[in-house]
């Protein structure tokens, strides 16, 4: 049967790639013919109950046959893996991309795999919840959210994506993948290394403690160590993909820690106040800048 609209194709349905999915169900209804794919056929089942995919493919291979776009939302470990499976079967002129939290590392992992005539535009959703799997998803999770492309201001197939995700509500930016890996190491991946790392340390303490830690947790430690609820297997090939600009920013960390350290021994009561104080202002221009979840979200 002849497809007369641009055919999508998206692999992966964790919560990225799900919300992309109910993105295009909401704010694009039949614009285009939409298939999906996992290697959870779980994950498959629960999207096919929801009715909001065209086509439910049985292999990663076939799912990209004839696609105009394809959108893998998966473990940045796993892009050479998918790519040489995909490889073969990737159209001519369509375009490929992600949505990974490093850059450099999907560059390096495709370009060498993927077709001359095929175009790889990476990006990446600066967007998400400690939630998984395709129940967490939900359509409006990148509005008012950037979501990065790597790629030219002026390249068609960047300004086709940049006017695509501008649809699903994004604030769309374009850089160059080392500086996006830099960025990513201080405002997503070092904090979650943190949390994760005050968990164990939580979890490392005499019994006794450790269950009191637990049963007491304040809001401050239970809001603080929720990044620590995230996917492992996205975090530990994150860590393994961004390691340079993690160490840089771990250092950097580390340096400002022992600071801190020092005022606290020397009980320096107005250095210890500007550092709370401007912290504080810092943590104000966040708020301000409106990246948070939509109000209006819904897990549905």
């Amino acid at each position: 049967m002849m497809i007369e609209k641009k055919i999508v194709t998206i692999i992966g349905l964790g919560l990225i790639g799900s919300s992309i999915l109910r993105a295009f169900n909401y704010y694009l209804k039949n614009k285009f013919y939409i298939k999906v794919y996992d290697n959870h056929s779980e994950h498959l089942k629960v999207v096919k109950s929801f009715n909001i995919a065209d086509e439910i493919c049985n292999s990663v291979e076939e799912s990209v046959i004839e696609s105009d776009l394809v959108i893998l939302a998966i473990p940045v470990g796993v892009m050479a893996e998918v790519g040489k499976l995909i490889s073969p079967n990737l159209k001519k002129g369509a375009i490929l991309t992600d949505t990974g939290s490093t850059k450099l590392s999907v560059i390096q992992d495709l370009s060498s795999l993927i077709p001359e005539e095929v175009f790889l535009v990476p990006s990446h959703p600066l967007a998400g919840t400690e939630h998984s799997g395709p129940k967490a998803g939900f359509h409006n999770l990148f509005e008012g959210r950037y979501w990065i492309i790597i790629s030219k201001k002026n390249d068609k197939n960047g300004k086709f994506l940049e006017n695509l995700f501008k649809k699903f509500g994004s604030n769309v930016e374009f850089m160059d993948e080392f500086y996006h890996d830099k960025v990513l190491a201080i405002t997503s991946h070092l904090p979650h290394l943190i949390a994760y790392s005050i968990v164990d340390t939580a979890n490392n303490l005499e019994s006794d403690l450790k269950n009191d830690v637990v049963r007491y947790s304040a809001t401050g430690f239970r809001d603080f160590t929720r990044l620590a609820s995230s996917d492992p297997t996205m975090w530990r090939d994150v860590f393994l993909n961004n390691t340079e600009a993690v160490l840089e920013m771990l250092q950097r960390f580390n340096e400002d820690l022992s600071a801190l350290q020092k005022l606290i021994r020397k009980k320096d009561s107005n250095e210890l106040y500007n550092f709370f104080k401007n912290s504080k202002e810092i943590r104000n221009k966040i708020i301000e800048a409106k990246q948070h979840l939509p109000e209006t979200s819904k897990l549905k």
